[in-house]
């Protein structure tokens, strides 16, 4: 059987461990091994261990993708996941599924997600047989002027974390609206799990726990910036600590709040006792989030913007996400031939890396709410434009510099999928952007504001630029492919800047490289950073053509000759996206759902 063979070569002074010494009682311990930890510490690394064998697959998977002919879903958590499934099978649709995950996540993944954030599905619509957009995102406080916001900024962008960031909450009123077209089973029977989880507490798993400590390390930081404190502590750290791996954690706020949003549906959240809260809770802390900004806000049913990529259709939201940001990186790379160039090959990563810096040029200069500016995205996302873009490209050097083109006259998130008997299939992504969001949680609701108004731009004549009742530029994208016209894949990778740089690796693993839907996701993965930013937050320190990360199973040759033509290259730090994905195959005609996650996060995929 063949070990990863994409992992990086070990040293031969690393690799000569020796083997364990007999020891006798009473002996000292031996000193640990560079790069050893004991088993009890926030992390365990051993370079010298590689991955398992695989008997059959790519060596590098992690395990295999799973199967079912009624239904699937896959989650940053396994209990999420579950319930998606228990929806399912009580005949749920699968924007229930996605409805009751996304509750759930809520609570079980508030690093990522929450009724504080904001939303974006794409779903297959099998009675209109086509793909719909939905956008549940919030515009920014009336009240909040620009004068203000300038007044509040930090080296010329907004600050991460304070009522200035905060946007009106578009998730709850996106489930609503996704329910009110597609829902099957009652309103308060989809959000009745989460309740249940939320009052009965679950454990808590190690990546969520690790970055719920993380968040509150930096909302803890001398000026930090955050009006109020005590009720985000008395919510995820009731004892003065953030939940330790394996704890198990109880939210009986949220609990509360998602049964008045059960009995009350989204009025109670947008017009009622919830709104009032919210209302009272940023008058007192000198916010500007308002009774008014909730009950004037609605979502928007979206056509989606689509693409080829060698023949296969390629959806994306448009609205003011960066989705467009995929459809122009595929563009320009099907100018080259990426089957030809290799798999983790030097020219592969060299060209989607260049792809990438030319696409998020144009994403700092142009994308921006449509409702305030007139974005270019027929010329943007033109078959003609990617060719010209193209031609800038070169195999053996970098571009430098590299500017957006000519018009004519980066938070964490949490992606989960769902798919039902009937052939519908959600791709869903929701988020609070930075961490766990604003640090702020309101009197006793258990559920933190979103801090997207960072992402806005404070630069005179940027379309991104901040005004009151405007949506900020979002990070957040669900991804969706097609096949003659019929639904492939609903898939997405989380995490700001990373999300179109994954979907577009995601794509090539599976288009040019042929790796099935788990191997696809388990492939090493490369994470550029350091492109222009439209809110101004660019980042000095690093290199003029950025720092190209590389997962540490990339072969060390092709590392090597990427930092031979200039790259610099930087190491891994776990940045590199968490994948979902539902896979609707037809072998023999039937339809067969293959469901992956992936080894970055804490969740799985079910199907039944």
């Amino acid at each position: 059987m063949k070990r990863r063979s994409f992992l990086a070569a070990i040293p031969a002074a690393a690799a000569a461990v020796p083997l364990l010494a007999q020891t006798r009682p009473g002996d000292p311990a031996p000193a640990p091994q560079p790069g050893f930890q004991p088993a009890d510490a926030p992390s365990f690394n051993r370079p010298d261990v590689h991955a398992g064998d695989r008997p059959f697959g790519a060596s590098f998977g992690s395990r295999s993708a799973v199967y079912g002919r009624s239904g699937a879903a896959g989650t940053a958590h396994p209990i999420a996941t579950q319930i998606g499934i228990e929806i399912l099978r009580k005949g749920g649709s699968a924007v229930d599924a996605a409805i009751a995950i996304n509750a759930a996540l809520g609570f079980l993944e508030p690093t990522s997600s929450g009724i504080g954030g904001d939303c974006y599905a794409l779903i297959w619509d099998p009675k209109l047989n086509k793909v719909v957009g939905l956008t549940g995102s919030g515009r920014s406080p009336q009240a909040l002027t620009l004068e203000i916001a300038r007044s509040r900024a930090k080296n010329g962008a907004l600050p991460s974390l304070g009522a200035v960031t905060v946007s009106t909450p578009g998730a709850l009123d996106a489930w609503w609206t996704l329910h009110q077209r597609y829902g099957k089973l009652s309103w308060a029977d989809v959000l009745a799990p989460a309740i249940d989880i939320a009052e009965n507490g679950v454990p808590v798993p190690p990546i969520i726990a690790n970055y719920i400590r993380l968040n509150f390390v930096a909302f803890r930081r001398p000026g930090a910036g955050i009006e109020d404190l005590a009720n985000a502590l008395r919510t995820y750290a009731p004892n003065g600590e953030t939940p330790a791996v394996g704890a198990v954690f109880r939210n009986p706020d949220l609990a509360r709040t998602y049964r008045m949003i059960a009995q009350g549906g989204r009025d109670a959240f947008y017009e009622g006792p919830i709104a009032r809260t919210i209302d009272a809770y940023f008058k007192r802390i000198g916010g500007w989030l308002s009774y008014a900004d909730l009950a004037r806000h609605h979502s928007e049913w979206v056509e989606p913007l689509f693409t080829t990529y060698r023949g296969v259709g390629v959806h994306a939201i448009g609205a003011n996400t960066q989705g467009l940001a995929t459809l122009q990186m595929l563009n320009i790379l099907e100018n080259f031939d990426l089957k030809g160039a290799g798999f983790q090959s030097p020219l592969s990563i060299h060209l989607q890396a260049e792809a990438k810096r030319l696409a998020y040029e144009d994403r700092a200069r142009f994308y921006a709410d449509p409702h305030f500016s007139k974005v270019p995205v027929e010329w943007l996302a033109s078959k003609d434009y990617a060719a010209q873009r193209a031609k800038l490209i070169r195999p053996d050097r970098i571009l430098d510099p590299v500017y957006p083109g000519q018009a004519p006259s980066h938070g964490d998130t949490t992606y989960f999928t769902a798919a039902d008997k009937d052939g519908m299939m959600v791709s869903m992504i929701q988020s609070n952007f930075r961490g766990m969001g604003s640090g702020l949680v309101a009197d006793g609701l258990g559920f933190m504001f979103q801090d997207r108004g960072q992402l806005f731009s404070l630069q005179d004549g940027h379309p991104n630029i901040y005004a009151p009742g405007k949506r900020p530029f979002q990070t957040i994208i669900p991804g969706f492919a097609t096949r003659d016209g019929k639904p492939w894949l609903s898939f997405g990778v989380m995490g700001g800047d990373m999300q179109p740089q994954g979907q577009t690796q995601i794509l090539l693993n599976r288009i040019d490289y042929g790796l099935d839907v788990q191997a696809a996701g388990d492939s090493p993965r490369y994470h550029h950073e350091g492109s222009s930013q439209s809110m101004g937050e660019d980042s000095p320190s690093l290199p003029k053509t950025g720092l190209l990360r590389l997962e540490s199973g990339v072969p060390d040759a092709t590392k090597a000759a990427l930092a031979a033509i200039g790259w610099t290259i930087g190491k891994p730090d776990g940045g590199f996206g968490r994948y979902e994905c539902v896979e609707l195959t037809a072998p023999g005609g039937e339809r067969v759902y293959a469901a992956a996650s992936e080894m970055r996060a804490d969740g799985c995929a079910l199907a039944y």
